[in-house]
């Protein structure tokens, strides 16, 4: 029994930081679970960690969408363009020095951090000007405030692109790059980009989770997913509902943490 309150406590851990932030929290799962079962294979654990970030994506998204906080119309262009760049990220594999480039991604994962960390008002409200070949975005959220901002939709194309590729390459779960993106370099205020960045992160974990079962990967035995998703059931909408009672500043300050951990376990890897 309390292997099964293990793995809930997990999933709601998993759910509501994963959320908060707008990722979907695999970062965390892997990690955990690569501890507590050493003698499970990659395999058996990538599949665990990608079933229970599709629910928390899914679950997150629907918490996002009673806020009014996602731009689904950005969102879902978004996720349909990191699917190729994923599947050529996936190829590109074999031919990359895998533990080269997992030491200089968690470096900029942790210099990236340290930049959120000590610069939060960068990103306490949408930069204001004029953008080339913009479009403009008008989000009411269901408290009745106005979310207004501009950016270019094919740098957001091209972004998601590249986003893709490099997350699939890399095993870095996109959220964690779609967010900062979002904000940094297409222009959305704080909390429509994690909101927006779990409908991208549903899409494309969903995508995933149906590529690995035509492969075959969940033919094993998939019981600690259960527990796992129950947790990320109560955790996401958690999340979602303090993401919407903090400010977008301390958001971002949660989410360079992330950053961290990420950066330190690729790094740890590739050692």
């Amino acid at each position: 029994m309390w292997h099964f309150l293990l793995f809930v406590f997990l999933g709601m851990v998993v759910g509501g930081y994963g959320t908060l932030i707008g990722v979907g929290g695999g970062f965390i799962l892997v990690p955990v679970l690569l501890f507590l079962h050493p003698e499970k294979t990659p395999e058996y654990i990538t599949s665990i960690s990608l079933a229970v970030v599709s629910c928390n994506a899914l679950m997150g998204s629907l918490a996002y969408a009673r806020q009014g906080r996602i731009d689904y119309k950005s969102g879902l262009l978004f996720a349909v363009a990191t699917i190729p760049g994923a599947i050529l990220g996936a190829y590109s594999t074999a031919y990359v020095p895998r533990r080269i480039f997992d030491a200089i991604f968690g470096l900029i994962m942790i210099v990236v951090a340290l930049f959120l960390l000590v610069r939060p008002e960068k990103i306490r409200k949408p930069t204001e000007g004029a953008v080339p070949f913009g479009v403009t975005r008008n989000i009411v959220g269901a408290d009745g405030v106005v979310h207004s901002f501009r950016y270019n939709r094919a740098t957001g194309v091209g972004l998601s692109l590249c986003i893709g590729y490099f997350s699939s390459l890399l095993g870095v779960g996109g959220g964690i790059i779609h967010v900062p993106a979002l904000i940094h370099i297409l222009n959305f205020p704080v909390h429509i980009a994690t909101a927006t960045s779990m409908l991208i992160l549903a899409v494309t974990a969903c995508t995933g989770v149906v590529v690995h079962a035509a492969l075959g990967a969940f033919r094993q035995d998939m019981g600690i997913a259960i527990p796992l998703a129950v947790g990320v059931i109560f955790g996401a909408p958690l999340g979602a509902g303090i993401s919407s009672r903090i400010q977008g500043a301390w958001v971002m300050r949660g989410f360079a943490v992330a950053l961290v951990l990420v950066g330190l376990r690729t790094i740890m890897a590739a050692l």
